[in-house]
């Protein structure tokens, strides 16, 4: 079991937490970590560029020229990709660009992420995050007491009053631990945990 120290907002020290290791312990692989990543960063793609193929321009059907005697090239339809308004050639269409990944993968992926956080001493754990009024301010103050920037709070339940004292600070997200994922940890650099959270991670990636 690793142990970590537990501290309130004002970055007092209030208890200890055990980390469980296999979880928060494991072998990190980054070869994993770019695979659940870059399938993360594909499933958000909107996948909805289209353009019109020669069948699909309304185009006249009429022959714009004869086809021998004026000395020119032959032709056909208005709608030829080679003429201007016409067709696109091998254009994009909608699609989905998610590529399947599977639970195991994920679950691996996310114990690294969390390690790799532990191991680089950039993981927080706090006993609650609650603030006592809706003020941006106080919010921006607890940051600087935990000398952080570009952070990401995983909270047991996201309040109304950490919810809006943090979404106008564009450096910190935060979300419920039902939404953590690996995009997210790594891509911020310190990552708090509220202390009732982890029982909670422990139980869905074990």
């Amino acid at each position: 079991m690793t142990v970590v120290d537990v501290y309130n907002l004002q970055r007092e020290k209030v208890s200890e937490v055990e980390l469980k290791e296999e979880i928060f312990n494991v072998p990190i692989k980054g070869h994993v970590l770019h695979q659940v990543v870059a399938a993360q960063l594909a499933a958000k793609r909107a996948g909805t560029a289209s353009t019109k193929t020669r069948s699909e321009v309304k185009a006249s059907g009429r022959k714009l020229w004869r086809q021998k005697g004026t000395g020119r090239a032959r032709v056909g339809t208005a709608a030829s990709p080679t003429r201007r308004g016409g067709g696109v050639a091998f254009g994009p269409k909608p699609r989905k660009y998610e590529v399947k990944v599977p639970k195991k993968v994920k679950k691996a992926a996310l114990k690294m992420a969390l390690t790799d956080k532990l191991q680089s001493e950039q993981l927080i754990v706090v006993d609650a995050f609650t603030l006592p009024e809706i003020k941006t301010k106080n919010f921006v103050e607890v940051m600087k007491t935990f000398d952080v920037r570009k952070a990401l709070i995983v909270a047991k339940e996201v309040g109304e009053t950490l919810d809006k004292s943090s979404r106008n600070v564009p450096w910190v997200k935060v979300m419920s631990y039902k939404g953590l994922n690996v995009y997210d940890i790594l891509k911020y650099d310190q990552l708090f945990l509220e202390e009732g959270v982890i029982p909670k991670i422990e139980e869905a990636l074990i």
